[in-house]
């Protein structure tokens, strides 16, 4: 570990390297998979293929409700890149944990399974809050009628494939980040939201 336990570059780029592998497999397996779990997993660590070539300087980030396109990540060469600085990487590993965070609560919502603080009246204005003080800290977009924004409206009034597409997006890219600003294996790194 290096920098402020930011992992090294060339951990990065062997990661990377990995990931392009994997996905590029599943690609490859795409047209007969119908329905395989393991290959849409596969898939969906093309997000964090693409957050960890963003955090070597050779993409950009999308926004969180816009996943990389897979096929463009798998011929760049992470070797080319150079790592961002601690507090850039720090910085979107917060905004990635509240995206997946977003995510969670209103899985749970859903699920008549949260409870807000005593300090809120309710979950919407617990959102609200962690909306406006994202956006306050430079972490989030501007809060949509106190709300995070994604695909154009308000989170809560996301369809379920939205909802599903969200998660899985903020899901891979706080790993990504996680693991990149932390000292986990990849396949135990822990995503508090």
């Amino acid at each position: 570990m290096t920098r402020s336990g930011i992992r090294a570059q060339r951990e990065v780029v062997d990661r990377c390297r990995t990931l392009q592998d994997e996905v590029g497999a599943a690609l490859a397996r795409l047209a007969e998979a119908d329905g395989d779990a393991d290959v849409a997993d596969a898939l969906w660590r093309g997000e964090a293929l693409g957050t960890l070539l963003w955090a070597l300087e050779l993409v950009a980030l999308p926004p969180y409700d816009r996943p990389f396109d897979a096929e463009e990540l798998l011929p760049l060469d992470a070797s080319g890149g150079e790592l961002r600085g601690a507090e850039e990487l720090l910085q979107e590993r917060e905004t990635a944990r509240l995206w997946h965070w977003r995510a969670r609560t209103a899985e749970l919502s859903d699920a008549g399974s949260l409870e807000a603080p005593a300090r809120f009246a309710g979950v919407d204005q617990l959102v609200a809050a962690t909306a406006m003080r994202g956006h306050e800290q430079g972490l989030l977009p501007p809060p949509l009628r106190g709300d995070f924004g994604a695909f154009g409206k308000i989170y809560r009034h996301l369809t379920p494939p939205e909802r599903a597409e969200a998660l899985s997006i903020a899901l891979e890219r706080h790993h990504a980040l996680a693991w990149l600003c932390g000292r986990e294996d990849w396949s135990d790194v822990a995503l508090d939201t």
